[in-house]
Formats: structure tokens, C-alpha cells, sequence
């Protein structure tokens, strides 16, 4: 149903992003700020966020929350 669609569009999605944007948009499933995400990853906060807004936009995202959504439903976040 509904589910199953939402998670082959996701799928699809996560597809097009760089091995570093889906590590990028897994921290951001779980909740973490950018700078969290930038401890774990070893990059800077401002390079964190130049990947946070090209992967928004890769996705067709408004926000983090929308982009978290999709994280769970790409299977990146366990539920």
C-alpha cells in the first residue's frame, strides 16, 4: 500500500545522493544537530551544512524533518 510506495520513492531518492550525503542524511534520521553530525562524520559544521542543503535539494526536501521522514522510510533510521 501507501507504505510500500513511500519507500520505493525513497529508495529512489537516497539513490541519487553521494555515499557521504546518505551518511549525512542517516545522522540527520536520527535526530542530530550539525554539529553532531559533524563530530561523527569528522567534517565541519559549516561543510555539514553545505551537504545538508545540497541533499534538501537533491531530494526535494523543505527541511530537516522532511528529510528525516524519508530517511525512515529509505530504511537508513531503524524504526
Amino acid at each position: 500500500g501507501d507504505e510500500r510506495a513511500a519507500r520505493q520513492h525513497a529508495v529512489r531518492l537516497v539513490r541519487d545522493l553521494t555515499e557521504r550525503e546518505v551518511d549525512v542524511l542517516a545522522c540527520l534520521g536520527q535526530g542530530l544537530s550539525n554539529a553532531q553530525i559533524g563530530q561523527r562524520l569528522h567534517l565541519s559544521e559549516a561543510t555539514v551544512k553545505s551537504y545538508v542543503s545540497r541533499m534538501l535539494d537533491k531530494l526535494s526536501c523543505t527541511n530537516r524533518l522532511q528529510a528525516a521522514l524519508l530517511a525512515y522510510d529509505a530504511g537508513l533510521v531503524p524504526r
